[in-house]
């Protein structure tokens, strides 16, 4: 079967699809794409399922040796990316051939970013994905990141239509240079704390610090300082805004435990999660209140993006230019090139 080669692995750069949501109940973390839309999109741009495995990875993009023709895409965050030696863009579906190597080097804006391969990576289900849950050595290819020398078999994938229109809108990530408004509805235990606590919360500027990751992303701000009561653990959410005993506020991510202890504050509405997953450390965040029907309005607008892209690309292949669809005109297309 044709390989990706890695030459080198980039930072904590590991297999995710949409994760095993379903398995929580049995007490295995969601795990999954840290940022689900950005996943969503590269599937979408390199005509794959929405579930299918791509390559996540933090601050920091793998090198990879292509060991067959197929197409690419990179999104999430911002990353200085060269194929071939050649700067390449995000939000593109690109094609790639035997040899070709893509360096996708340090991000320039954001955290997070996905290179989703047609056809996805051809590793085992286990419990109905190929998510990496790292400190459960679960899923992706052996449950750890990726080394140096590490092989991925894909498909060869040498013709792909409406190739030319495989292309979307880029995201607007978080900016260091000011605050990021995050939009979060009142959590279950939102009454418990005292109304000084809420309005601290909502007027406060947070900061993410360096103890953030796949499990939780830490805060730096004003400290809560209603005493919570012991409570029973509770189900998680991603998004889910945990109040400490130190008070300094925890956002709960992919990797959480399936059960916490500590009371939920708040919880980030789905829509605005892609945002706060790319804010990197000392970005600074605000929290803005809004009701459920705010939020699920904003999610429906979100899905429905994603939908209008399909159907975009989907109507593309009846339009000029039509794309890459014979291996015969690629390599007279090479030729011409060089």
């Amino acid at each position: 079967m044709p390989m990706i080669n890695v030459i080198e692995p980039g930072l904590q750069t590991t297999v995710q699809d949409l994760g095993r949501p379903m398995h929580q109940i049995n007490g295995f973390p969601a795990s999954g794409a840290m940022d689900q839309q950005a996943l969503q999109v590269g599937n979408l741009l390199v005509g794959n399922s929405p579930y299918a495995a791509a390559l996540e990875f933090s601050l920091t993009g793998p090198t990879l040796r292509f060991m067959a023709t197929t197409f690419i895409a990179l999104t999430g965050a911002e990353f200085h990316a060269q194929l071939n030696d050649q700067p390449v863009k995000g939000y593109r579906c690109l094609q790639v051939h035997t040899g070709d190597v893509l360096k996708i080097g340090p991000a320039v804006k954001g955290r997070i970013g996905y290179l989703a391969v047609a056809g996805g990576l051809h590793l085992p289900l286990v419990l109905d994905s190929r998510s990496t849950t790292l400190r459960l050595k679960l899923g992706g290819l052996n449950g750890r990141a990726l080394l140096s020398g590490d092989r991925l078999p894909i498909e060869a994938k040498p013709t792909l239509v409406s190739y030319y229109h495989r292309h979307a809108p880029l995201p607007e990530l978080p900016d260091l240079k000011q605050p990021v408004k995050i939009r979060v509805l009142k959590g279950p235990q939102w009454d418990k704390f005292a109304e000084k606590d809420q309005q601290r919360f909502l007027s406060g500027t947070y900061t993410v610090t360096n103890q953030s990751d796949r499990m939780g992303y830490r805060l730096k701000g004003d400290v809560m300082e209603t005493k919570q009561e012991s409570m029973l653990s509770s189900a998680t959410v991603m998004g889910g805004i945990q109040a400490p005993a130190n008070g300094e506020p925890i956002v709960l991510m992919a990797d959480r435990q399936t059960t916490g202890g500590y009371p939920l504050l708040a919880v980030v509405a789905t829509a605005d999660l892609a945002k706060l997953v790319q804010c990197r450390p000392k970005q600074r965040i605000e929290f803005e209140l809004i009701e459920l029907d705010t939020a699920q309005e904003l999610l429906r607008q979100q899905q429905a993006a994603l939908k209008e892209l399909h159907r975009r690309i989907k109507k593309a292949r009846y339009q000029m230019p039509y794309g890459i669809t014979r291996e015969a005109s690629q390599r007279i297309q090479r030729l011409f090139k060089e």
